[in-house]
């Protein structure tokens, strides 16, 4: 039910009338308004009292830029800005309290049993059911349907839920008697306090805040998928309805095969990488973690090698934004060599444009990851000049003037040579419309983070990306966190649009998540993310991926191989790049 507001004239007495020392001053960043509301009111109330109206419905609000829950309570001056979900805080804020509806929803049910949320997928969240003892329970169409309905009663029963502090040994203590976990994740953060949310006698944990009660929810969804299910969520940019889901059958046998492999380390979670760290054995993990990723390199440089069709002529890799497609490439170089290929390497930058004929976005920017950014018309003649065994003298972009050059750089293809191409563009059927199929091997390539924080906090893949990028960015091309976080959003709109639909199209996927990357980053993005001032709209995301990294034990970097596709983002690499 929305919340009926008071008129202008009411509030505007209801202030009035009140004693400035019972007041406080917010500042409304939604209207640039400033109001004197009661000392101790909740950010519902201030909501509901100065008669704001977003698009949907509000979920939470940004207090001097960190986001809380509509029970905080403001007792000082605050700046506030009020979210719903058409934001990606209030989407996060959306979906955190779905998955606690539906995990209590379980814990109803079926005693014992709880909702595990594995990863993203399909625009949604693939989940599990585990037992108590961590194993897998078979998920029928029946099972899914009830747990539909009781997440549909809980919803309609609107029950609160409430945002809760205590001592953290009693909170793990707390949540070892009534939810059968071990309550290990609040260990890594060190604090006397922790926080967690009830709504009944159901209690749970989660990253961030949730909203104020279960009725908040309106649109979702639960559908069968695999030996699981996919939890629906709604679309952002127009929350009054669902996602349209995507098929991402590719993704999901990539996802499925690391997480089997991290069942086999006997590592679930955050927590028990933790204690691997702090009992000394990370550099075992850290060598298993690297060579299964080059033994993944060789069977792709195998196939490519091997493939019954015929050995193909191009090898397209790409990928969203920090994804490493550039050492993966260079790996990939080496072990084609091993099996008796010459890969050449042509960069897909090469055939940009000119700048001022680059295409411009709808702020009026030039749109570099706009596909059109390219000279298509010469890149396809060179490239089918190349196929029909023609030599080509191949472009160089010359990024300081903006301009195209020619500096003599001739290539011929030989019957073992491979042209390996790697661009964001290089999945895309229209980039080579008329290229033969079975001329061409593409790659799609991407860090799969297939560790979690517990069953009910996944660890999104863009996430692990951007700390990458973050780290990258401040070492190599001297850009601070801020403007890295700043350009982030407009990095993700052109993934969306030019990389993601195209990701199936891909012969094989290649993950490069490492196990251990997050720790090993934590050291060199904490310090980074610090920089970022507090006043600032990217202080949102910095507050948000510091508190993240508490999760993490630092580990050194010692241990970890030049070749390793880490250190194109920390450095120490033995490439060039």
């Amino acid at each position: 039910m929305q919340p009926t507001f008071p008129s202008d004239v009411e509030v505007n007495k209801t202030l009035s009338a009140m004693p400035k020392t019972q007041t406080v001053t917010i500042y409304c960043k939604n209207n640039k308004q400033y109001y004197e509301v009661p000392r101790g009111s909740s950010l519902l109330e201030i909501y509901q009292l100065i008669g704001l109206s977003l698009p949907y419905k509000v979920v939470a609000a940004h207090v001097n830029y960190k986001l809380e829950d509509l029970h905080f309570l403001i007792y000082r001056p605050k700046d506030i800005e009020f979210v719903d979900i058409s934001c990606p805080s209030g989407m996060r804020c959306y979906v955190r309290t779905l998955s606690m509806v539906i995990a209590c929803a379980i814990r109803e049910l079926y005693a014992g049993a709880d909702l595990r949320i594995e990863h993203p997928i399909c625009k949604g969240y693939y989940c599990t059911l585990q037992g108590e003892k961590g194993e897998q329970i078979p998920l029928t169409k029946q099972i899914i349907k009830d747990i539909k309905q009781r997440v549909l009663d809980i919803i309609a029963e609107d029950r609160p839920i409430i945002n809760q502090e205590k001592r953290t040994v009693e909170v793990m203590k707390l949540f070892k008697e009534r939810s059968e976990e071990d309550g290990s994740i609040f260990e890594t953060l060190g604090m006397p306090y922790c926080r967690y949310f009830s709504m009944g006698d159901y209690i749970d944990y989660y990253m961030g805040v949730l909203m104020p009660s279960s009725g908040y929810l309106s649109i979702f969804d639960i559908e069968p998928y695999f030996d699981g299910m996919l939890i629906r969520i709604p679309d952002r940019q127009n929350p009054v309805k669902l996602e349209d889901t995507i098929v991402q059958d590719k993704m999901f046998n990539s996802f499925s095969e690391y997480l089997s492999w991290n069942k086999l380390l006997g590592i679930r979670d955050v927590s028990d990488f933790n204690r691997i760290c702090r009992s000394n054995k990370v550099e075992e993990i850290i060598k298993l973690s690297e060579a299964l990723q080059e033994k993944k390199v060789a069977q792709i440089a195998d196939m490519i090698t091997n493939r019954e069709n015929g050995r193909p002529k191009f090898v397209l890799i790409s990928g969203p934004s920090s994804s490493g497609k550039t050492t993966f490439s260079k790996r990939l170089r080496i072990q084609l060599r091993v099996n008796g290929i010459m890969p050449v390497v042509i960069s897909m930058d090469n055939y940009f444009v000119n700048r001022v004929d680059t295409p411009k976005d709808e702020n009026g920017e030039y749109d570099f990851e706009d596909i059109n950014a390219l000279d298509l018309p010469l890149f396809r003649e060179q490239m089918n000049d190349l196929l029909q065994g023609k030599e080509i003298d191949i472009p160089e972009y010359n990024f300081e003037t903006g301009k195209r050059q020619w500096v003599g750089r001739k290539v011929q293809i030989e019957d073992n040579t491979v042209i390996i191409l790697e661009g964001i563009h290089a999945l895309n059927p229209s980039l080579m419309p008329n290229m033969p199929r079975e001329a061409t091997f593409k790659i799609y390539v991407s860090a799969l983070t297939t560790i979690n924080l517990d069953n009910h906090n996944w660890i999104p893949t863009t996430d692990t990306r951007l700390l990458r990028r973050i780290v990258r960015d401040y070492r190599y091309r001297n850009y601070s966190a801020r403007e890295t976080i700043a350009r982030y959003e407009s990095v993700q709109r052109g993934e969306k649009k030019w990389i993601y639909p195209f990701q199936e199209e891909a012969d094989v996927m290649f993950n490069s998540a490492l196990l251990f990357e997050l720790s090993v980053l934590k050291r060199h993005a904490e310090r980074i993310l610090a920089e970022v001032p507090k006043f600032c709209e990217e202080y949102t995301e910095a507050h948000r991926m510091l508190k993240f990294l508490q999760y993490f034990v630092p580990i050194s970097e010692k241990a970890i191989p030049p070749t390793s596709l880490l250190r194109e983002f920390v450095g120490g690499s033995s490439f060039r790049y």
